[in-house]
C-alpha cells in the first residue's frame, strides 16, 4: 500500500531531515565558481557544483549591474519585511542521472553509522519511493527513477541561497526531488518552485548600484548658515538593471530587475542644520535630474535641494547621509512582470564648517 500522508509526517521532520542529510538535499546547496565577472558583468551560482557538471541543471546566471563573484549587492530594501527568496526548488538532474547519483547516495547513507530505527525507516521508504514507485497523498512515487522517462522531464531538488545569513531559512526547502515533465510547472505544493518573480527578487539582491557622490556647493567646506546647494546631474543619475536567467534542457526562464532612481534624501548629520526642503527629500526633476547646480547670483537664494548649517564642526566635521531612493520594477519570461519594494542607496561626504569671521574695527 502507499504510505498515507507524507513522508514527512509519516516518519517526522527532524528525523527525516537527519537522514536525507546524507543523500541528496545537501548537494543542491554548494555554490559554484563564478564566471565571466570582468567589469561586474555576470556571475553564476548554483544548486550543485562539482567538477563534472552533473549538477550544473540548477545554475542561474547574472547579468548587468551586479555585485561580483555572486555577491549580495548594495541595494536596501524600503520595506523591512521584505527578503530575497532563502531557498527555492528548481530543474536538478535527469532519471538517468538521478538514478545514478540517488542510488549511490540511499545505499551509502543506509550503511551510514547510527541510521537505524526511525533514521532507518525514512531511508527505506526513500528508496522504495524512487524504486518501486510508492508514493503518498500528494505525491506520486517514481518506478526505477522515472528512467522510461528520460529526456522527457527534469528532476527538481531544493536550491540554498547561499546570500541568506540563517541557514534555519536557507536550508527550509526540504521536501524529496520531484518529476517535472518539459514544458510543465511544478505541482502547486512546491509554492517554492523557482519562477521568474523568483529571479526577480534574486537579481534584485545582486543588483550594485552606482556609488553617486553628490554635488555641493560650497563642496566640502561651507559656512554657518550658508545655504549649502546639492544637486545630481542626469547624465550621473540613470536607471539601472540586473538580469537573471536560469536555463536547462526543456526549460528556461529569466527576468530583469530595473532600478530608477526617485528621490534624494539629505541627513545633515547634526541636529544644527535645517534642510531644503524641511522634509530632506529633494524630488526628481522633469529632466530626470536632482536639486538644482549653484550659479553666481545666487548666494542670496534658497536652494531647491540643499542644507544650512547652524553650528561649526569645531575640529571635525559632519558626515552628509545622502540617500537616493530608487523605484524598482521587474519583468520576466511569459510577460510576467510587476513592482518590487523600492531600494535605497546612500553615501557619506564628509563636511567641515566654519564660523564666519568678522573684523571689528
Amino acid at each position: 500500500m502507499p504510505v498515507k500522508g507524507s513522508l514527512r509526517a509519516f516518519i517526522g521532520t527532524a528525523t527525516l531531515t537527519l537522514a536525507l542529510s546524507t543523500i541528496v538535499l545537501t548537494e543542491p546547496a554548494h555554490a559554484a565558481k563564478p564566471v565571466g565577472s570582468a567589469e561586474g558583468a555576470s556571475t553564476e551560482q548554483t544548486g550543485g557544483g562539482d567538477d563534472t557538471g552533473i549538477y550544473a541543471a540548477a545554475r542561474i546566471q547574472y547579468s548587468g549591474s551586479v555585485a561580483p563573484n555572486g555577491g549580495t549587492g548594495n541595494v536596501t530594501s524600503a520595506d523591512v519585511n521584505w527578503t530575497p527568496p532563502p531557498c527555492w526548488y528548481a530543474p536538478y538532474l535527469g532519471a538517468k542521472d538521478f538514478k545514478k547519483k540517488m542510488s549511490k547516495d540511499i545505499e551509502n547513507a543506509a550503511s551510514a553509522p547510527g541510521m537505524t530505527g526511525h533514521a532507518g525507516a525514512a531511508i527505506g521508504e526513500t528508496k522504495r519511493h524512487y524504486e518501486d514507485g510508492y508514493g503518498w497523498t500528494d505525491t506520486p512515487g517514481y518506478k526505477d527513477y522515472n528512467v522510461e522517462k528520460d529526456g522527457e522531464g527534469m528532476f527538481w531538488a531544493g536550491v540554498e541561497n547561499p546570500n541568506e545569513p540563517d541557514i534555519l531559512k536557507r536550508s527550509s526547502c526540504t521536501d524529496l526531488p520531484f518529476w517535472v515533465d518539459n514544458g510543465e510547472t511544478p505541482p502547486p505544493q512546491y509554492e517554492e518552485a523557482i519562477t521568474p518573480e523568483t529571479l526577480a527578487a534574486l537579481a534584485y539582491q545582486h543588483m550594485q548600484l552606482p556609488d553617486t557622490k553628490v554635488s555641493l556647493a560650497p563642496a566640502q567646506t561651507t559656512k554657518v548658515n550658508l545655504p549649502t546647494w546639492a544637486w545630481l546631474d542626469k547624465a550621473v543619475f540613470d536607471e539601472v538593471q540586473a538580469t537573471a536567467t536560469l536555463n536547462v534542457p526543456g526549460f528556461t526562464l529569466t527576468a530583469t530587475t530595473t532600478a530608477k532612481p526617485m528621490s534624494l534624501k539629505l541627513e545633515p548629520g547634526t541636529k544644527d542644520a535645517l534642510t531644503y526642503p524641511a522634509s530632506g527629500e529633494c524630488i526628481i526633476n522633469a529632466d530626470d535630474s536632482i536639486g538644482e547646480p549653484y550659479a553666481n547670483g545666487k548666494a542670496d537664494q534658497t536652494p531647491p535641494c540643499g542644507i544650512k548649517y547652524l553650528r561649526s564642526s569645531g575640529e571635525g566635521t559632519y558626515d552628509l547621509q545622502a540617500t537616493i531612493t530608487w523605484d524598482i520594477t521587474w519583468t520576466g519570461t511569459g510577460g510576467a512582470g510587476g513592482d518590487m519594494p523600492d531600494g535605497t542607496f546612500g553615501n557619506a561626504q564628509a563636511i567641515t564648517v566654519q564660523e564666519i569671521q568678522s573684523i571689528n574695527r
